[in-house]
């Protein structure tokens, strides 16, 4: 029982969930709506779901990418951990939309509008902002937009600035982090209404659930598999330079990693 209530409670700002509620093209557009501030149908969702476990690498990755019915293109990403990459991070999905965009012999002016939409539960610049829109400008010589059908928005859904923020908006950042009956029943938002029921849907879907569950599993085994091999790996390199006459270097281990690596290099344990 504890199994299914986990699933069923989860948060729109698990990673897992929001990519596959976005694969349901109504509830992809309503969250771009709720974005955006307006009508968006979309035509076509592609959700990019990556998993890859060994012994030595974890990646996963959840984002979707949707074109609408006017070929705008929409990449978004749910953020729960700020590891400072995010505007680096933006140009790279910017670029791999672009280079799949056009098709050979097209001209560059065929590419569409873009959007690299990124859903962070952190205040990714620190200026206590909801949104964050990015459009490039010359500033150098003199300010003008160049035009060039990109956008890079950056939700916060921590976000204490909501002057001039939509209603809509700020339902949508809160209900990331409260995905409950009994928010959406105090806010009155028709289209929270609609993307809430629908999720609802999704989190009785058993098939989705084993998934979550068989995923969940897999990350839990993996980690506690890494940290069993590195605590492993720091007995042994302890135990090799205690034999080599490096007892006294062993402190350095925790102070300077760089000579922590080195080690590991000297006494063939890096990988």
């Amino acid at each position: 029982m504890a199994v299914k209530e986990s699933f069923k409670n989860l948060n729109l700002n698990n990673a897992f969930l929001f990519a596959a509620a976005m694969e349901d093209k109504e509830i992809c557009g309503l969250v771009l709506e709720c974005i955006l501030g307006h009508h968006i149908e979309v035509e076509k969702v592609i959700p990019e779901k990556m998993t890859l476990f060994s012994s030595d690498f974890r990646y996963a990755r959840f984002d979707v990418f949707a074109t609408d019915i006017v070929k705008v293109t929409y990449n978004l990403e749910m953020q729960n951990r700020n590891e400072g990459d995010l505007s680096k991070r933006s140009r790279y999905h910017q670029a791999e939309i672009d280079v799949t965009s056009l098709e050979s012999g097209q001209n560059y002016c065929d590419l569409p509008p873009v959007y690299i939409i990124f859903i962070c539960n952190f205040d990714p610049f620190g200026k206590g902002k909801c949104v964050y829109t990015f459009e490039m400008m010359c500033n150098a010589e003199e300010p003008f937009a160049l035009e060039d059908g990109a956008k890079r928005v950056f939700l916060n859904t921590k976000g204490k600035d909501t002057a001039n923020v939509p209603k809509t908006l700020i339902h949508f950042l809160q209900y990331v982090n409260n995905s409950t009956d009994h928010y959406v029943k105090i806010i009155h938002d028709k289209r929270i209404d609609r993307i809430h029921e629908k999720i609802t849907k999704l989190k009785h879907n058993r098939t989705l659930e084993d998934n979550y569950m068989y995923l969940k599993e897999m990350l839990s085994n993996e980690k506690q598999e890494g940290m069993k091999d590195g605590q492993e790996k720091i007995l042994s390199l302890i135990r090799l330079m205690t034999q080599n006459g490096q007892e006294k270097e062993i402190p350095r281990l925790s102070e300077d990693e760089k000579f922590f690596e080195k080690m590991l290099r000297k006494y063939q344990l890096f990988k």
